[in-house]
C-alpha cells in the first residue's frame, strides 16, 4: 500500500523517513492513557521524532481541521442523507467528534510530521 509516499507514513503511524518503525508505542489510539506515549527515535533510521521541545503543538491547527472535517461529513450525513432534524444532526457531529478525538490527535499529529520530514529509502542503511 503506497509505501513511500506521505500517505502511507500518515495512516499507517511509521516512521516519516524508513516507513519501517512505528512511531507510538501503544498502537491502538483508544487507550486513552497511552494515546501520547511516542518514542524519542526511530529504532530503525534513528530519526528523531520531537524535532524540537513542543514540536507537536502545530498539530493542534491540524486537529481543528480535521474536527472540522469530521464535523461537516456527520451534518452532511445525518442531516441530508438520512434526514434526521437540525438539532439531532448536531447531537451527531458532537457523538462524532467524541468519539473520533483519538484517531483525530493521532492523524494530526502524523500529518504535521510528515509536513516536515520526507521519506528516504536508504534512510535504513545508514545506521
Amino acid at each position: 500500500m503506497l509505501k513511500g509516499s506521505k500517505l502511507y507514513s500518515v495512516f499507517t503511524g511509521k516512521c516519516p523517513v524508513c516507513h519501517e518503525d512505528k512511531m507510538y508505542k501503544e498502537s491502538n489510539p483508544f487507550k486513552l492513557n497511552k494515546i501520547y506515549d511516542m518514542h524519542n527515535r526511530c529504532s530503525v533510521c534513528d530519526t528523531k521524532y520531537k524535532i524540537e521541545p513542543s514540536f507537536f503543538y502545530g498539530a493542534m491547527y491540524v486537529s481543528y481541521g480535521l474536527g472540522v472535517a469530521f464535523s461537516v461529513a456527520a451534518f452532511i450525513t445525518s442531516y441530508f442523507i438520512i434526514g434526521l432534524g437540525v438539532i439531532p444532526s448536531f447531537i451527531s457531529i458532537i457523538v462524532v467528534l467524541v468519539l473520533m478525538m483519538p484517531i483525530n490527535m493521532r492523524l494530526a499529529r502524523n500529518i504535521w510530521i510528515n509536513l516536515f520530514l520526507s521519506y528516504n529509502k536508504d534512510a535504513k542503511n545508514k545506521i
